[in-house]
């Protein structure tokens, strides 16, 4: 009997030319695709989601090289792998060096990660590193000023069609049926599937075990289709970059003014199970983002993220919903923001100085002690407020807080304008 290969593996493409998706680096003119041609291939990090064409691209390159090709997924590898690995080289076993790819890399730490680096210096390991998470975070530095880092991109819909037409076909001939796609398969499977080469194949391979057979036809139906693909267009990962990704683009689709974006990526969180996560980015934005062009969406923000915490899932989408159009459509004013930040960063850079003695506590009043304060009572002047120094002297000029340019701030700048004399 023969081994059961999985149609993924069976359809996985021998040329750059076959490669789904990828043009920016491996079109006829892309650089990865130049470097390949050319014969010289340096220490590479590839990056980018799975299903990519990362591992396919490396077993290219490694049939273009006169090296042993050795493959490690560091979720499971140890420094003894390597060190095995290092034990071939300068042998019969690899007269010409080896070609290391080298899976998960992230999962490495810092000291497997050095145990190549003098390998890699004397060219006698070439590492091909792939990485589904921001090499600059989670591949040391060392590693990375050795290496060339390739982004691998989602693949588009339409770029993943024809890798799903060659799937059917190849299972037609597998199981020597002629398959019947009901229109739409083929689309819903290129679109449901976010990207992932792997994941439409591997769905193409499901429909056929639930596909209906007679007369040597095999009938793959679009509703069987749905239900193969759900959620697999979802990409998410709370300690990856995935999750930082998208709470990311929660944020800033507020803070942009477009409704319809923050209620998809808010869609994406609560899709993936993070209540929390989405509670607390609407939550900062109301702060952050609208502030005080619009103050009241803060404590409006917090009643709706109550409700969503209290009610739970699926009905809390609906507070939730409601709070993230909310601060979509209102007003913006980062001017609260910005003020912090100024004051926290003269305070970190050691501007602090002696507190004024009029803005100091009057407990050591009566203990014999005593010396004037000084303090104005501002409820003791006219319209509540009297000049007087506040900051300490080496910051008595400072000034953290500028006026927004939205109605709520300008009409709070015409009235204490009016009060100050425009001082």
């Amino acid at each position: 009997m023969a081994e059961y290969r999985p149609l993924a593996d069976l359809i996985r493409p021998d040329s750059l030319s076959d490669v789904v998706g990828q043009a920016h680096i491996l079109g006829e003119d892309g650089l990865l695709r130049r470097i390949i041609e050319s014969g010289e291939v340096p220490n590479m990090i590839f990056y980018g989601p799975s299903g990519t064409g990362k591992t396919t691209v490396a077993n290219i390159i490694a049939k273009k090289t006169n090296r042993v090709l050795h493959r490690l997924n560091a979720t499971t590898a140890g420094i003894a792998d390597i060190k095995a690995i290092i034990d071939e080289l300068d042998t019969f076993l690899a007269p010409g060096g080896v070609l290391l790819y080298l899976d998960e890399i992230q999962y490495f730490n810092k000291k497997q990660q050095q145990s190549l680096l003098e390998f890699i210096e004397t060219g006698k390991i070439i590492l091909i590193a792939s990485t589904t998470e921001n090499p600059y975070f989670y591949v040391y530095n060392a590693i990375l000023s050795r290496s060339t880092v390739f982004e691998f991109k989602q693949v588009p819909p339409q770029a993943l069609e024809p890798a799903v037409e060659r799937a059917i076909r190849l299972m037609g001939e597998r199981n020597g049926l002629e398959p019947e796609a009901e229109e739409g398969v083929v689309q819903l499977v290129a679109e449901q599937c976010g990207g992932d080469v792997r994941k439409a194949i591997n769905a193409v391979e499901l429909l056929f075990s639930a596909g209906r057979r007679a007369g040597g036809k095999i009938r793959l139906l679009l509703e069987d289709a749905k239900q193969a693909t759900q959620r697999s267009a979802m990409r998410y990962d709370r300690d990856g970059d995935t999750h930082f990704d998208v709470v990311s683009a929660l944020m800033k689709s507020m803070r942009g003014s477009d409704p319809d974006a923050a209620l998809h990526y808010l869609a994406r969180l609560l899709e993936a199970g993070d209540l929390a996560g989405a509670c607390r980015r609407i939550l900062c934005s109301a702060s952050e983002d609208i502030g005080l062009a619009y103050p009241q969406a803060a404590s409006i923000v917090k009643s709706c993220v109550d409700s969503a915490l209290q009610l739970g899932m699926p009905e809390a989408r609906l507070p939730l919903a409601e709070a993230v159009i909310l601060l979509a459509t209102a007003p913006k004013s980062n001017t609260g923001c910005v003020a912090i930040d100024r004051a926290m960063a003269d305070v970190r850079a050691g501007k602090a100085g002696p507190i004024p003695r009029e803005m100091q506590n009057v407990h050591a009043d009566g203990t014999g002690f005593e010396r004037e304060q000084g303090y104005k009572y501002p409820h003791s002047y006219p319209n509540r407020w009297v000049k007087q120094q506040y900051l300490p002297d080496n910051l008595k000029n400072a000034v953290y807080y500028e006026y927004g340019d939205n109605k709520t701030e300008q009409a709070a700048k015409a009235y204490w304008d009016l009060i100050k004399g425009g001082e």
